[in-house]
């Protein structure tokens, strides 16, 4: 690919998806009714949060569940240091990529890129802290026989 080609590209590309500027100082881990009408900008788990009120999901990333969807007696504390990671990850500077689709429950897909360029969700996975999605079920619980 040309300079000029992929110039042109990468200007496409950032054009085409309105990435949003967030504030890494308010960002909290989410709590309370109402978030929508309140605006808030909280992580509800590693994949899962809400920027100025509206609710957002990792694209093709998958982390643990909290215990009202675990699988297993594991999977609760692996939630919890997958959404710690990624709060430390996005206090560091973050910007949201709107993809403008929807996935499960209706959630706007997204990614998030770190103020370091990385892709916060490609660094949970390198670290072991999520898996790619689609994926088969039970990723995050030990076999046991």
């Amino acid at each position: 690919m040309t300079a000029t080609r992929f110039a042109l590209s990468l200007v496409f590309v950032l054009t085409a998806f309105p990435v949003a500027a967030a504030d890494p100082d308010s960002l909290t881990i989410c709590s309370g009714p109402n978030r929508a009408e309140r605006k808030v900008t909280c992580l509800v788990d590693g994949d899962t949060g809400w920027e100025r009120g509206v609710k957002w999901r990792l694209e093709g990333v998958d982390t643990p569940e909290y215990a009202a969807h675990a699988e297993c007696p594991e999977e609760p504390e692996k939630a919890a240091q997958s959404t710690m990671r990624m709060l430390e990850l996005m206090q560091g500077g973050y910007k949201i990529e709107w993809l403008g689709e929807k996935g499960g429950a209706g959630r706007d897909l997204v990614r998030i890129w770190l103020s370091d360029g990385r892709d916060a969700g490609q660094v949970l996975i390198e670290e072991g802290f999520a898996v790619q999605w689609p994926h088969r079920p039970r990723v995050f619980c030990e076999v046991h026989p």
